[in-house]
């Protein structure tokens, strides 16, 4: 593990991360540090209280979006327009409420308020973005990360009603198949993830696929 210099926004090869994917500690959450840090397909994942932790996974959980198919079930749900669905208009909400709901599944990244501050910079910046669903006018899912012109790094999403997450992500899916996009970036492997359809890949795999842009 590596103590980043305060006044540098090098990192080290993410191939000397630990067997956690555990890479670098310090810094700050500057925009200049984090654009150079998903640049290098690393990322900061930490608690409140604690130090700026980076992480480059040895294994990275991603989807290909010419290989997303949404379930049966989802399908249906998507046919009968039950919601509606916006891109990148409600940001702060989104992220917000990413770091606010009540996750008693255990899923999703911990925001603390100096990381949705920094990603709201992010976002003004036209890095940083979001997909909003909407149910009778209220915000009731979706999910915002980090869009790297081939790849779009997912960061977290919420749901307050059954499926609004899972449009988003359906969402998401389609407007990056669209797009040319090469990866939806899950990060790290959980079960939820790996249900919606996404897989792992070796680090250096990831690596080459994002820096080909």
């Amino acid at each position: 593990m590596y103590l980043l210099e305060p006044n540098s926004i090098e990192f080290p090869n993410p191939s000397l991360a630990s067997e956690e994917g555990l890479l670098a500690v310090g810094g700050d959450l500057s925009t200049k540090r984090l654009i150079a840090a998903y640049q290098k397909g690393i990322f900061p994942w930490f608690c409140e209280g604690e130090p700026i932790l980076w992480y480059s996974p040895e294994w990275r959980m991603v989807i290909d979006p010419r290989h997303y198919t949404p379930s049966k079930s989802l399908k249906q749900t998507l046919k009968k327009g039950i919601f509606t669905v916006t891109f990148n208009q409600h940001f702060k909400e989104v992220i917000y409420n990413c770091k606010s709901i009540d996750r008693q599944d255990g899923l999703g990244t911990w925001i603390t308020n100096d990381m949705e501050n920094a990603y709201i910079k992010l976002h003004e910046l036209g890095i940083a973005k979001s997909v909003e669903v909407w149910q009778n006018n209220q915000l009731v899912g979706g999910l915002y990360g980090v869009d790297q012109l081939n790849v779009f790094c997912g960061e977290s999403m919420f749901s307050k009603v059954s499926n609004a997450s899972k449009v988003a992500f359906a969402w998401l899916n389609n407007y990056l198949l669209e797009h040319k996009y090469d990866l939806l970036d899950c990060q790290v492997h959980n079960d939820h993830l790996e249900s919606l359809g996404a897989y792992e890949i070796p680090r250096q795999e990831y690596l080459n696929i994002l820096q080909k842009k």
